[in-house]
């Protein structure tokens, strides 16, 4: 088995086909949304193949060390990065081929309109974990 990380983006990546941003949707569509990305999880949990996943605020910061005895260094009140990272599902597979399948069926979460969003995922091994490739 190898775990593969599947971020969604709220910035950064290609524009899905559905691309009406979140902050845009009914109340309904977002409750869609969501139960698509739970019982999703809650199916992959029963082959085994779900490890952990959350949603992610569109705020945050970023902090470095700057030096014993001093405080840390922020950037302010919003990451400054073309990247912005909406969330995230950690899975664990027997083949890269079945993280590809799983990142599609995940890309037709619905949004505006009910209509699926055809987003973008980007799929990540975990590092020093070698995927496994089938010629």
């Amino acid at each position: 088995m190898a775990k593969y990380l599947l971020l969604k983006h709220y910035r950064g990546a290609p524009a899905p086909v559905n691309d009406v941003p979140m902050d845009q949707w009914t109340p309904e569509e977002i409750s869609a949304h969501v139960q698509y990305m739970n019982d999703f999880a809650a199916r992959l949990e029963k082959t085994g193949e779900f490890v952990d996943g959350q949603a992610l605020s569109p705020e945050g910061t970023f902090v470095r060390y700057d030096g014993e005895g001093r405080p840390p260094v922020t950037d302010g009140p919003f990451a400054e990065t073309k990247d912005l990272i909406a969330g995230w599902m950690v899975i664990d597979v027997d083949t890269y081929e079945r993280a590809v399948e799983l990142a599609g069926e995940l890309s037709a979460a619905p949004g505006a309109g009910g209509k699926p969003i055809h987003e973008w995922l980007e799929l990540r091994p975990f590092y020093g974990v070698q995927p496994t490739i089938t010629e």
